[in-house]
């Protein structure tokens, strides 16, 4: 095993290389193709904009196969590539989402991103070229002088959704809202041990847009083991151990429908039916980490099925 000769800086710089240079080659290309299917909006160069973006993420995969010592996603066999899905997950790290394309049982997926993000060279612009929506809330002050920004991230958030109809998507979103940090936890009064509080409105929007195209919704849980609390620096050192995925598929009867805006009943359901989730999900990453703590750090890499 190479790891055992090599240190562990060698794989973690190979590895971030790749996630480099793959973003800026397919960022490039997808951007570029965006800007055609502005002038030309035709199917023909939305196909070609998902088969760059499709390469995006297989590089993500190759990245993290280098960099990780393990890597373990457990996908529903039930979850299938030509289906539409609403996809919840927590949130630790920049490298959530390089570990979330990399799902390669999951249809194209696309990420609910901060507004900040937009920026970005080929971060931001593949993002803008693929359309997922960019989330700008306005502060409470904020609508008090301008009352026409209430309600605008929510149109936002409704005509991406939208345009995600073209295409077998996987919607993601970060109920959190903000990567976990302790002190975020501690200001917030989370009652969960590794969580913060989720935050129902994006989740319940994208519900309400897509509800009759959806063929589920995946409750997903991320856990990095790390010699690091900084996950995105042990991946750059080759200090990473191991990345988990767990993906629980809901059926779309099971999950509240209704108007979160307008029904105040349907608000409360909905929470607790994410606050729920989140329960679950504290408890199996707990259950994760003791595993770990017994087992030490894994040297193996496989995908499994539920």
């Amino acid at each position: 095993m190479l790891r055992n000769v090599l240190p562990n800086w060698f794989f973690g710089c190979c590895a971030t290389l790749v996630l480099l240079v793959n973003t800026i080659i397919c960022g490039f290309i997808v951007f570029a193709l965006g800007l055609v299917k502005l002038c030309i909006p035709i199917n023909a160069v939305s196909h070609l904009l998902h088969i760059a973006y499709g390469m995006w993420c297989k590089g993500n995969r190759l990245g993290l196969e280098i960099g990780c010592e393990s890597l373990n996603i457990v996908v529903p066999e039930q979850v299938k590539q030509q289906g539409w899905y609403l996809l919840v997950a927590n949130h630790i790290s920049w490298l959530d989402i390089v570990v979330l394309s990399a799902v390669e049982a999951l249809p194209a997926p696309k990420f609910f991103l901060k507004d900040e993000l937009k920026y970005i060279p080929f971060i931001g612009t593949g993002a803008w070229a693929m359309g997922m929506p960019f989330m700008k809330r306005a502060s409470k002050a904020q609508i008090a002088n301008n009352p026409k920004l209430k309600g605008l991230d929510v149109e936002r958030t409704k005509q991406s959704c939208r345009n995600f109809r073209r295409h077998p998507t996987t919607v993601i979103n970060f109920a959190e809202g903000t990567r976990f940090t302790p002190q975020k936890q501690y200001k917030q009064g989370s009652e969960y041990q590794h969580l913060l509080k989720p935050k129902a409105g994006g989740t319940a929007f994208a519900l309400e847009v897509l509800n009759e195209q959806l063929d589920g919704l995946l409750s997903t849980t991320l856990v990095y083991q790390a010699l690091d609390q900084h996950i995105c620096r042990s991946f750059m050192l080759g200090q990473l151990h191991s990345i988990h995925v767990a993906i629980e598929l809901y059926d779309m009867h099971c999950v509240p429908q209704g108007s979160y805006q307008l029904d105040k009943e349907y608000r409360i359901r909905f929470q607790n039916f994410l606050n729920a989730l989140w329960h679950a999900k504290d408890e199996q990453i707990t259950q994760q980490l003791h595993e770990h703590s017994k087992m030490g750090p894994q040297t193996s890499k496989e995908t499994a099925p539920l």
